[in-house]
């Protein structure tokens, strides 16, 4: 059916918060709508960054950042955030390196997936200094693939402090390869390594105990990290700024329908999922969180992004620190 209004490209990975956008059963109001994803998240925000392929799209909150100071960036954000993730979980060491704990990561060899302070890179540096003094630059740091050699993004601005030993990982090198074979001692990652899927006994995470780490986290801090962001092209909003509102008011739904399924399935134990005790874990996150525990809009998110800016520029990779009403478009700040 043909809708009167703009034609938006909107490109997104395949979440829980994005599907009913991908599958059309959630579009935008006032507008005609293609939505592309990728292979990769990694793929998704080059094509957006280097090819300016979509009108809306998700975007790493620190590679939105760095393209913001660089001033080489035609998107604003909407404070729509897809993806959220406690991270403690993601920090993988060599049993064989010593390390027992977040006291012993000073003098060690440290890889980090595609960039110094990627999303989750940034949230578990800031986490570290704040509860257990960690320093970055008491660290070696080596940048790379995670299952396959890769050299650094290439879409992204690299800053770090001069203090901080920053080098990319050898040629034919993959971070997870190295964890495993003892050529680094941590691992800062967005997702699993092989090795660890595979069951290697060289390989553990730094906080074994993770969920009980992560829960008490967020009940101290009410902190729900966020990963990504989506932003918009600077110039339709010029032409429309109606679509602010559009735009978030769609992600908004898409995730409001996804939430509410979780809801629906407690009435009918784990018929529609293959995952024995689902409902047991979502009744105990529903004991923690509030009944919307993945919110959008500002006021909500207030708290976590101040954190996450404070955490970009004490980490070296903003000049200053930025406000969250300097980051978000306009037409949504009051939201």
């Amino acid at each position: 059916m043909h809708m009167s209004g703009p034609r938006l490209t909107v490109g997104c990975f395949p979440y829980d918060t994005t599907r009913p956008l991908l599958d059309g059963s959630v579009g935008i109001d006032g507008a005609e709508v293609s939505v592309r994803t990728g292979a990769t998240l990694p793929e998704i925000f080059e094509r957006l960054v280097c090819d300016e392929e979509f009108d809306v799209a998700e975007l790493g909150l620190t590679f939105y950042l760095r393209l913001l100071e660089a001033g080489t960036l035609p998107y604003v954000a909407l404070p729509v955030f897809p993806v959220r993730m406690f991270r403690h979980s993601a920090v993988f060491v060599n049993t064989h390196s010593g390390v027992r704990g977040p006291r012993d990561l000073a003098g060690r060899t440290i890889g980090e997936f595609g960039t110094y302070g990627q999303d989750p890179g940034v949230w578990n540096k800031g986490v570290l200094m704040d509860e257990y003094g960690f320093r970055p630059e008491s660290s070696r740091w080596v940048i790379g693939g995670l299952d396959r050699p890769a050299a650094p993004f290439a879409f992204t601005p690299h800053p770090h402090p001069a203090d901080v030993d920053v080098r990319p990982a050898p040629e034919g090198k993959s971070l997870g390869g190295m964890l495993d074979a003892g050529e680094i001692d941590v691992l800062f990652t967005a997702n699993v390594p092989q090795c660890v899927l595979d069951g290697s006994p060289n390989v553990t995470r730094l906080f074994p105990d993770f969920e009980a780490v992560e829960r008490d986290y967020y009940r101290r801090t009410g902190i729900f990290p966020i990963m990504h962001t989506v932003v918009m092209r600077r110039d339709l909003l010029r032409e429309r700024p109606e679509l602010a509102h559009s735009v978030q008011r769609a992600f908004t739904r898409a995730k409001d329908l996804s939430a509410d399924r979780y809801r629906q399935r407690r009435r009918w134990y784990q018929a529609q999922t293959m995952v024995p005790w689902m409902n047991s874990l979502v009744d105990r996150n529903a004991d923690l969180f509030p009944e919307d525990w993945w919110p959008y809009g500002v006021s909500a998110n207030r708290t976590t992004l101040d954190t996450f800016l404070r955490y970009h520029v004490e980490q070296g990779l903003s000049s200053r620190r930025w406000t969250v009403d300097e980051i978000f478009a306009a037409e949504l700040l009051d939201t």
